[in-house]
């Protein structure tokens, strides 16, 4: 529904019964006694956003006439909230109230709309992510969003078994948004640390901008945009967060899991997301886990989160981890010996990114003691990352590695909580621990907080039946343990 400016007449304006003995200053009064109501049933936040922005009128005809600084809110406020606000008020006045809905830009905290301002403001690859250098009365600097990095191409991508599919799906997004329709949305990617979603995100970015300039593209982190709501809240500048947030053509949340448990956070990270879905524009998400193995998210989230295309991202198999690395030796300008190169790609098998740390810490060394690299150099220099298959795995080490792959603290690992996000990473330790460690179940059950060892042993059989049927499951054990191994 278009809500033109400056004046409007909702056509669901309730119209009840005769004004003609109700003056104006009683309307007033009553919409003004009403609100620590409004506040208190549809809550702080809410109210914040789109109740308190309202300024309220009377009309010659005796209607109690609500002004809105923007369409968005006019219209969110018809459609949730009217039949509310008519029943207040006829309760607090004691008869029959006609509301009318209009919108009054001139209302607005913002001098003018970022959305027209960045009609015009490229989004440029390896530059701000969200528009246009904003003028300082009109945007906060906090308000803008992270810069796309320019090392994150899909030229810059190395594809292999495992993450074919992802790169094929984020080019046919990118594609998408470039020819105008969006499609795949929301995309979301997920799986473990340092496999590449964060690259593909900004390559679909890279991509757009340089075939279509104007596209306005916002870039960040799901705690980013957690600070940026808080500050909106804190400043009370809501409707500059709202615009901005609903007016881009593409919005990239990374690391989505880490508005778990924010109430507040979800709520308004919902209402973008349905806006934005609704005018067509295009979302990207990363996470540690799919949408609906997610923890501590509302379920409508999860079921908006999990509506488009949903990829996990793999670890990456020996053959691809070698292509990545020659193919960053390359850009080094460095030639490594491809026994070097075969030896990282062997025993460095958590992620890219540690795969990639590896090989700038020994070129590193090369180049400023001019030593010739050797696989024994590499070994040297390399000892702390490396695995070798000789190397005694301890119980600490174990319950470390499932604590990073499952994105839980080594705390839960001896803690009493028993919610499944904790207990089934718990339950894979103890399984590790027996495999992989000459420790009695007895011993065992100590290193995790004192469990019996009949807990240890459920704990084995749980997973050791587990794996056959569920292969995430048995995809994390295994990069566990050739993360341990040094495979």
């Amino acid at each position: 529904m278009s809500f033109p400016s400056p004046a409007f007449q909702s056509p669901a304006v309730v119209h009840s019964g005769s004004m003609a003995s109700v003056t104006p200053q009683a309307l007033l009064s009553a919409w003004q006694s009403i609100q620590p109501q409004l506040e208190s049933t549809s809550g702080s936040a809410d109210y914040a956003a789109w109740l308190a922005p309202l300024k309220a009128s009377v009309t010659s005809n005796g209607q109690l006439q609500l002004a809105s600084p923007t369409a968005f809110i006019a219209q969110w406020v018809e459609g949730h909230y009217l039949v509310q606000l008519q029943a207040m008020m006829e309760g607090a006045i004691g008869t029959p109230v006609a509301i009318s809905l209009h919108v009054a830009p001139q209302f607005s905290q913002i001098s003018s709309s970022p959305a027209a301002a960045t009609q015009s403001a490229p989004a440029i690859a390896g530059g701000p992510a969200l528009m246009p250098e904003a003028d300082s009365t009109t945007l906060p600097d906090w308000l803008t969003g992270s810069r796309l990095d320019s090392r994150y191409t899909f030229e810059q991508f190395v594809t292999g078994k495992s993450n074919q599919f992802a790169f094929a799906a984020a080019q046919g997004v990118a594609s998408a948004v470039q020819a105008g329709q969006p499609a795949f949305n929301p995309f979301f990617l997920h799986g473990g640390v340092g496999l590449g979603k964060t690259h593909l995100m900004n390559a679909i970015g890279h991509a757009v901008a340089r075939a279509k300039p104007n596209t306005t593209i916002l870039y960040l982190s799901a705690e980013q945009f957690m600070y940026k709501f808080i500050r909106a809240l804190k400043d009370k500048s809501t409707l500059n967060f709202k615009d901005i947030f609903r007016s881009v053509d593409i919005l990239m949340i990374d690391d989505i899991q880490f508005i778990a448990g924010k109430d507040s956070t979800q709520e308004e990270f919902f209402h973008t997301f349905n806006a934005l879905i609704q005018d067509g524009k295009q979302i990207v998400l990363t996470a540690d886990r799919s949408p609906h193995e997610l923890a501590n998210i509302e379920d409508r989230l999860k079921s908006r989160l999990g509506s488009g295309l949903t990829i996990e991202v793999h670890a990456p198999e020996e053959e691809t981890r070698l292509a990545i690395l020659q193919t960053k030796a390359e850009s080094l300008n460095f030639e490594v010996p491809p026994a070097v190169l075969n030896l990282l790609a062997q025993h460095i098998a958590s992620n890219v990114r540690e795969l990639e740390g590896a090989l700038n810490r020994i070129v590193a060394y090369a180049r400023l003691t001019g030593e010739t690299l050797t696989p024994d150099t590499a070994r040297e220099q390399l000892r702390d990352l490396f695995r070798v298959y000789t190397r005694v795995i301890t119980i600490d080490d174990i319950q470390q590695k499932v604590a990073t792959q499952f994105n839980v603290r080594v705390s839960d690992m001896h803690s009493p909580r028993r919610a499944r996000e904790v207990a089934r990473p718990r339950q894979v330790a103890m399984y590790l621990s027996k495999q992989l460690t000459n420790r009695s179940y007895p011993d065992i059950g100590r290193a995790f907080g004192g469990r019996d060892h009949t807990t240890v042993i459920h704990a084995c059989e749980t997973i050791t039946s587990l794996l056959p049927r569920d292969a995430q499951l048995a995809e994390q054990v295994e990069l566990v343990t050739r993360t341990l191994q040094g495979r």
